[in-house]
């Protein structure tokens, strides 16, 4: 079973080095099972793909590694410089962790009188998985990721892509999470059938998942174990993994302010670091109550959250933005500032920028279009 794998993913997996860089060491071959990789890369790279896919994340881990290619220098950045290059990528926290991971593990190097230079080589990193649980974002799944890529640690994964391939090759009655000490069984097996392959065989789990074994249309007819599929045999590959019955999304309308001063300066505040969205900077607003007008909405929120007075004029733009779990309209309005010191009531921080400032700050992804739409309104 584990060798029908092995033989599929050397000839269709993913073993280039332009999608997985992190996977390659210097010489640009795939490594061989007593080589060790860099961590630093496969770490930054197993965070940036909890819940989010290769092809969105690779560019986004080529600008990491050209910004910080070091341990030391994330550690050093500031946490605003870690969210703008982030910013697009979605859940924000995973950002504030990794960046709090680097200083932590930066520390520990230093414990352990490591020359600065050497941080990245592999024998100075962390081997025991008990060591990366500790760390923030760091959980089972994500470690074993990162030892078994870097290492070659006989430890098995669990992503998303995997928990499926297991759910139809076993036609798991129910959803993977209420059986997660079976689906970490059946990974751990397969880990141990071919010993001292481990890198190999979590690759190519994660590979048939991803390009094969897909969500909605799965390719049965070149996958290495169809023979062996409870679900391709029932003709029904498409009704696992057994999902949770759906849950009502909420709607929601967000008054939003983009506040102009009589220089011309925009006004932007920053999120409390906590939640998806922690850390970053966007326009004041908030949610619309039940039969008040938007414009309503927009004057009561910034004069509870900044204490200002501001005069709502013209709308600029609605943006409809669903979250996993809301959906969210945004009515965004351009609004004169009349009076009111303005004051982080509900934030971080304030602050008046000019509009060609705007993309010197981390904002949620919604708020692109707003910003587009203002510098368009003001050209």
């Amino acid at each position: 079973m584990a060798a029908d794998l092995l033989v599929w993913w050397v000839a269709g997996g993913r073993r280039d080095v332009a999608q997985k860089p992190w996977m390659f060491p210097a010489h640009g071959r795939w490594p061989a099972p007593e080589e060790s990789l860099d961590p630093y890369g496969i770490w930054i790279a197993e965070v940036m793909l909890q819940q989010t896919q290769l092809q969105v994340v690779l560019p986004y881990w080529k600008r990491w590694m050209e910004a910080f290619p070091r341990l030391e220098l994330l550690a050093s950045a500031s946490e605003q410089q870690v969210l703008l290059l982030w910013q697009g990528l979605g859940y924000y926290s995973r950002a504030r962790r990794l960046h709090a991971t680097s200083r932590l593990l930066l520390a520990q190097l230093e414990r352990s009188d490591v020359e600065s230079n050497g941080f990245n080589q592999p024998s100075h990193w962390p081997v025991d998985p008990e060591v990366w649980l500790e760390l923030p974002g760091i959980g089972r799944s994500t470690a074993g990721g990162i030892l078994s890529s870097a290492f070659n640690s006989p430890l098995a994964i669990l992503d998303g892509n995997v928990r499926r391939v297991l759910a139809r090759l076993h036609a798991h009655p129910e959803p993977p999470m209420r059986a997660q000490s079976q689906f970490w069984l059946w990974s751990e097996n397969l880990i141990d059938a071919v010993p001292g392959l481990s890198r190999n065989l979590n690759q190519a789990l994660m590979d048939l998942g991803a390009t094969v074994c897909t969500p909605r249309h799965p390719s049965c007819e070149v996958c290495p174990w169809d023979a062996l599929c409870a679900a391709y045999a029932s003709d029904s590959p498409q009704q696992y993994p057994v999902k949770e019955a759906p849950r009502e999304i909420p709607f929601q309308v967000i008054g939003v302010g983009v506040v102009i001063n009589d220089a011309g300066e925009v006004l932007i505040d920053q999120r409390l670091n906590e939640g998806l969205l922690g850390g970053l900077w966007e326009f004041p607003g908030g949610k619309q109550e039940p039969g008040e007008l938007i414009t309503d909405t927009i004057c009561r929120e910034l004069r509870e959250e900044l204490a200002i007075e501001v005069r709502v004029e013209q709308e600029l733009i609605k943006v409809d933005h669903a979250y996993s779990h809301k959906k969210l309209r945004f009515e965004v309005h351009l609004c004169h500032w009349l009076a009111g010191d303005p004051q982080p009531l509900a934030s971080q921080q304030v602050r008046w920028v000019k509009p060609s400032e705007l993309a010197d700050y981390p904002f949620p992804a919604a708020n692109s279009r707003i910003i587009a739409a203002l510098l368009k309104h003001l050209d």
